[in-house]
């Protein structure tokens, strides 16, 4: 049984080896698996759970690289379908630190990930699994939503993570990704995002507003990403706000990812709310001070040695 699963985008990230460069004038690229759900994955793995991801990629050379990279990073990709004539999407980034970073999809009308479909699931894994993680991107069209509602009516026990993760330029418009989180919320019990996220979702920006709605949602716990505001969370019992870990950053995309899989470890190893939203804090942190996101993904020791105050 795995500790968790994930479904949703993968690729190939094209970052730039140069900072403060835009992309018309970047001569030096670096090659790295993307895609959030995907890195979340990878995150998860890096502290030692056994978690698999549940995607699509082509049938050419970026998609040979997306599966050896998964497994490469300790991630199962036994659920990991190639799509024909579907190419593996590229994602492409500007570096402009400390809190400028442009990204560009290029993953055509119907990316492979987003041609799962229902009878391509193991809903036995997937009922099975300790921790099942999906995304507000997943929902944004056929077969991928379907094979999502297939997943989430599997689940009756566990933690399910709905991940509000919203990309303006995947959805037709911002009203159909917000019917799209009320559907999904309800068989949820765990939601994160950030502000503009939490307000797509429920149509609320303050994060005390918005956290409770999430949880008048049906959600048991809402966490509330406030960027250089920090992290509130908030359940029935209990609420915390962790304030953000300084550090240089150098390129703040993956920082999400590094947060949600720690997210997943706190939630699986039982750890109060305020422990695990300063651990996962800490692992976004450790990223963003890197270039890279699932190559930067760090371990659960060298997530506490920051905590701490050693120097990586």
């Amino acid at each position: 049984m795995y500790d968790l699963i994930t479904i949703g985008r993968s690729g190939v990230d094209v970052y730039p080896l140069q900072t403060g460069v835009g992309l018309a004038d970047v001569e030096t690229f670096g090659k790295f698996l993307g895609g959030s759900p995907t890195n979340v994955a990878v995150a998860a793995a890096r502290h030692g759970l056994r978690p698999a991801v549940i995607t699509g990629v082509g049938a050419d050379p970026f998609g040979d690289y997306v599966r050896r990279a998964i497994r490469g990073f300790g991630v199962d990709d036994a659920f990991v379908s190639t799509i024909e004539g579907r190419p593996t999407p590229v994602t492409f980034c500007e570096i402009f630190p400390p809190d400028h970073f442009p990204i560009y999809f290029y993953r055509g009308e119907h990316p492979p990930d987003l041609q799962i479909s229902p009878t391509m699931l193991d809903l036995n894994a997937i009922r099975a699994t300790n921790l099942f993680w999906f995304s507000l991107t997943g929902l944004s069209q056929e077969p991928s939503a379907a094979a999502h509602a297939a997943a989430l009516e599997a689940r009756s026990d566990g933690w399910t993570v709905f991940d509000l993760d919203y990309r303006a330029t995947l959805w037709s418009s911002r009203e159909a990704a917000h019917d799209a989180a009320q559907r999904a919320l309800p068989r949820a019990n765990v939601a994160v995002g950030n502000l503009e996220e939490v307000e797509v979702a429920v149509g609320v920006r303050d994060p005390e507003a918005a956290a409770q709605a999430l949880l008048d949602a049906g959600v048991r716990v809402a966490i509330v990403k406030m960027g250089p505001e920090g992290v509130f969370a908030r359940t029935s019992e209990e609420s915390a706000l962790v304030e953000p870990m300084e550090v240089k950053v150098v390129n703040g995309i993956g920082a999400g990812d590094a947060f949600g899989g720690a997210i997943c470890l706190g939630l699986l190893r039982g750890w109060p709310l305020e422990r695990t939203l300063r651990f996962a804090n800490a692992a976004g942190a450790y990223v963003a001070a890197r270039l890279a996101c699932a190559d930067a993904m760090p371990t659960t020791t060298e997530v506490e040695e920051l905590l701490n105050g050693v120097r990586s």
